[in-house]
């Protein structure tokens, strides 16, 4: 039996900004939580701002909790030689809803796309290891919907299985959202299921 993933790997907050150099060229790393490509378009005008004599802006991100979606941009490096490098860098700390932009300053000597991969590489890794990397479960939410007399019966199952109330409607009849760590979540469906005078359905 497979067990399917219920966790994945994220960052809260952006990171600090690191800076890496090889022959004369800077490269300023950065990584950002985010939830969609808006988030994507909003962190790279603010670093386009920031510096604006920049030659490059390299970046790549990953988002979903199931790490469905990705990107990785070469903004005029040799093809291949910037954003996967970068993606490359995500799948190692095996984050995702986050982007990294390396910020290249070019310094007058060509590092040729062995010298680009490495230097884009390891500025994604220190913008990585600069950021907190937290772990979160990833969750399916349920509705409940009952009469008030069952209130106790289903507070003591709740409570029995350690469940997270996401909001609640309490009067003759009671609806309580719960948010179900994904590997319980058909456990806990079936609990509900047969318990008597209570109703259960996913929330779209």
């Amino acid at each position: 039996m497979t067990s399917e993933k219920d966790t994945y790997k994220t960052i809260t907050k952006p990171s600090a900004e690191t800076l890496f150099k090889e022959k004369g060229s800077k490269f300023y790393g950065y990584a950002f939580p985010v939830t969609s490509e808006d988030d994507v378009k909003y962190y790279l005008e603010q670093l386009k701002k920031q510096h604006h004599t920049a030659r490059h802006f390299c970046y790549a991100w990953q988002l979903g909790k199931n790490y469905d979606n990705y990107r990785a941009n070469d903004d005029g490096e040799p093809s291949n030689s910037a954003g996967m490098p970068i993606y490359g860098q995500l799948q190692a700390f095996d984050v995702t809803n986050v982007l990294v932009v390396s910020v290249r300053y070019f310094g007058g000597t060509k590092l040729g796309v062995g010298g680009l991969i490495q230097a884009y590489k390891t500025s994604a890794q220190l913008a990585l290891e600069a950021s907190k990397i937290v772990k979160r479960t990833i969750d399916k939410e349920f509705i409940l919907t009952f009469e008030y007399p069952e209130m106790n019966t289903v507070m003591r199952i709740i409570k029995d299985e350690n469940l997270k109330i996401t909001n609640q409607i309490l009067e003759l009849t009671c609806q309580i959202e719960i948010s179900v760590r994904k590997k319980e979540a058909q456990r806990v469906f079936e609990i509900f299921t047969n318990t008597y005078k209570v109703a259960i359905k996913r929330k779209k």
